[in-house]
């Protein structure tokens, strides 16, 4: 008897997926995806069965299309058994990749790309879908994967995804999120120009400035600028090596360590002057170890760790 109750969950779960993520052909292209993508974003995934990046990419679009919960459907044509309509659509290589709404084609891209990149183009595709009446799109669900790609380092889909965001805001005569004015900020940072970045955190309104997003971008920033000028992290190490009591080449180093987006390697080096001489400098090694931990955010480990580190040389 359970085990007849739990078959009942699984062949729902199984039925709700096939409403989602289809096999498709010739014959059901019309319906499946022309006349489905009139309510609902519907990705077109072109395979083949000796395709290599289609292994990889395949399961990565099933996994975010099911994750979306019905806001994007999923069609997967063979090429190989679809010839016609892969000519027709004029595919040159697999994986190509088209997204469908109301009837035209709104997006695409060729070949595997990252996780990152597929959660992205499912949200911008989710931010599609209407229930009723035109519904706004998912800035949550299109903000959580722009800081993946981020955090992943594909600066260019993170960047693209947080534009959309700010762009959608002022559209509508709103200002963007500080979420999104931070993470395109951070986008301009990750590329050097830190110009830009300054220029985009002054989209966030003036009560805003002390946001912990915003804070931390400002603090990065600061930190981006100060070691334009810093010297050879190398040639410092060895310099401190060499005469470990020169707190003002413990100080260079960690400015060069900084440039170079050594966070843990520069904490390491201001806590070194602090242990020494607590308020070297007029208090300049604490005030810059505050500076790198707002920037790394209150619960990044390296900001963790540093703060431990910091009390026990101050209260030993």
């Amino acid at each position: 008897m359970s085990d007849l109750i739990g078959a009942r969950p699984r062949a729902s779960a199984e039925t709700a997926r096939a409403d989602v993520i289809k096999d498709g052909s010739i014959e059901s292209f019309e319906r499946d995806v022309l006349d489905a993508s009139m309510s609902v974003p519907v990705i077109v995934d072109f395979w083949a069965t000796w395709c290599g990046p289609c292994k990889q990419l395949t399961p990565g679009l099933e996994k975010a299309v099911t994750a979306a919960s019905g806001a994007v459907r999923l069609v997967k044509i063979d090429i190989d058994k679809n010839k016609m309509l892969a000519t027709q659509m004029r595919i040159q290589s697999v994986p190509t990749v088209y997204a469908f709404f109301q009837g035209r084609p709104v997006d695409g891209f060729q070949g595997a790309i990252p996780e990152s990149e597929i959660k992205a183009f499912v949200a911008r595709l989710s931010a599609l879908a209407k229930d009723g009446a035109q519904a706004g799109p998912d800035l949550d669900a299109i903000l959580d994967a722009a800081e993946a790609a981020l955090k992943s380092g594909d600066v260019a889909t993170a960047a693209d995804a947080f534009g959309q965001i700010a762009q959608y805001a002022e559209e509508g005569g709103e200002t963007p999120p500080l979420r999104a004015i931070a993470g395109l900020a951070r986008c301009h940072l990750a590329t050097g120009d830190l110009d830009a970045a300054r220029a985009i955190l002054a989209l966030a309104p003036p009560d805003k400035s002390s946001d912990p997003a915003i804070a931390s971008v400002k603090a990065a920033i600061a930190l981006a600028g100060d070691g334009a000028q810093a010297g050879d992290a190398e040639r410092l190490k060895k310099k401190v090596a060499a005469k470990p009591d020169d707190l003002a080449g413990w100080f260079e180093l960690a400015e060069a360590l900084l440039a170079v987006s050594d966070m843990d390697g520069a904490i390491d080096a201001l806590l070194e002057i602090i242990a020494r001489e607590r308020g070297w400098n007029e208090d300049a090694a604490r005030q810059k170890l505050l500076t790198v931990f707002e920037a790394l955010g209150p619960m990044d480990p390296s900001t963790l760790r540093g703060r431990r580190r910091l009390s026990s040389i101050l209260f030993a």
